[in-house]
């Protein structure tokens, strides 16, 4: 999909969005219980960890809201790398299968359970989801629940709040980001890589260092200071720049950028580990690569940092939330970040739509390194009629796929970075 068609569907739903709720409130909700009648939705569901194949659209029962839970029909999802991990079963404590995937999504609020205040019907939203966000409509608790800011597109929403509050975590509440610091972020054509940079330019003198395909250099050139390939030296190109190294580094990789990215930092300088996607080199999980890519995570020495004065961390957004009960400190973000967006100083970069049919395909998108910005799961959008075949649950096409899923396993890919 191109950028101009992307803007035109983006435009469109907004408008399609204003006219539902300025004019038609009392006809949208008739529409919302007349659907919800049929007690049915569609959902992606993930029948156990492994390859694409395990991908399927179908109908499951549609929940209903709880005591102190939003009821939402969804317009977008966001489709991050953490889901490809989640879908090979390459996550710490995997949940069992079979489970709906997913964390971010926007959309109309459609009923609320008991004592949940804060919202009415109709009200345009984004949320966090504990999994299950990428069907039709999702329940969950109001604290995870935002209004969305009045010229905020859907598909935008859902490009929101995972990367920029990501971001803005990091750089601001771990990193303490200040004027004249320098920035290295791997990944800097994918979601959180281009919230770090838009972050990074609301604080005067901040210079970014970035790594990313080459074939993403045209497009995101002027959104950091300087630009690598993400094959070459990058330290040594970081350190003819700046010989001291940087200030914050934000790693999403792990494996032996760890060691090169703790050797980056400045004196009183923070290395923030924030993802692993070195791991995955292949459609299914390799413990080869998994072992590999942890083999070469150097020894963090206590002394050694203590010497030169270096902070270490890491960071999750989802534990952050759903494990540490952290929702007013995210809260606060969200509210700060909705206030950049108001002043036209962020904007989420949305890649391309693509239909819940169209998953499996979205998924290889993000698997082979083609996004340039956030993937996002249009909920309303018709899928393309050859890319539909492959993730319907009584697909020809996913049996045959199913059956050949071991010659897959064997099969090494580059390793994504978004």
């Amino acid at each position: 999909m191109k950028p101009t068609d992307i803007a035109k569907e983006g435009t469109e739903m907004t408008e399609e969005t204003e006219h539902m709720i300025e004019k038609n409130g009392a006809k949208e909700t008739e529409t919302v219980v007349s659907a919800g009648d049929a007690k049915e939705m569609r959902a992606v569901i993930l029948s156990g960890f492994g390859g694409l194949n395990k991908l399927r659209v179908t109908k499951k029962a549609m929940p209903e809201p709880q005591e102190g839970e939003v009821k939402i029909r969804v317009k977008a999802c966001g489709l991050n790398f953490l889901d490809l991990m989640v879908r090979q079963g390459n996550i710490d404590s995997p949940p069992k299968t079979p489970l709906v995937p997913g964390f971010e999504c926007s959309g109309i609020v459609e009923a609320m359970g008991e004592n949940t205040k804060g919202f009415e019907i109709g009200d345009r939203v984004m949320a966090f989801v504990n999994y299950n966000a990428w069907a039709e409509v999702v329940c969950t608790p109001l604290d995870y629940v935002y209004n969305m800011p009045d010229d905020m597109t859907f598909p935008e929403a859902a490009a929101f709040s995972m990367n920029f509050v990501a971001a803005y975590m990091m750089l601001f509440e771990v990193a303490n980001l200040r004027e004249g610091m320098s920035v290295l972020v791997h990944s800097a054509g994918g979601g959180v890589g281009q919230a770090v940079a838009q972050l990074c330019s609301t604080i005067p003198s901040v210079t970014v260092f970035g790594t990313a395909s080459s074939f993403k250099h045209e497009a995101i050139k002027d959104s950091v200071t300087h630009l690598f390939d993400r094959n070459i030296d990058y330290v040594q190109e970081v350190k003819k720049i700046s010989p001291e190294g940087v200030d914050i580094v934000l790693d999403c990789l792990s494996g032996e950028n760890t060691g090169k990215g703790l050797g980056l930092l400045r004196p009183l300088g923070t290395y923030i580990l924030y993802g692993s996607s070195n791991m995955v080199t292949g459609e299914t999980k390799s413990f080869f690569s998994l072992a590999k890519s942890w083999w070469q995570v150097e020894k963090v020495n206590p002394i050694k940092l203590y010497e030169e004065n270096k902070v270490i961390a890491g960071f999750s957004l989802l534990n952050l939330l759903f494990k540490q009960g952290r929702c007013g400190k995210v809260k606060t973000v969200v509210e700060k970040l909705f206030s950049l967006y108001n002043q036209k100083k962020i904007k989420p970069v949305v890649d391309s739509l693509w239909a819940l049919e169209e998953v499996k395909e979205a998924m290889q998108r993000i698997h082979d390194r083609g996004n340039i910005g956030k993937l996002i799961l249009d909920v309303e959008k018709s899928p393309t009629p050859l890319m539909a075949s492959d993730s319907t649950e009584t697909s020809e096409a996913g049996e045959e796929e199913e059956e050949h899923e071991g010659d897959n396993d064997n099969k090494e890919r580059m390793p994504f970075i978004q």
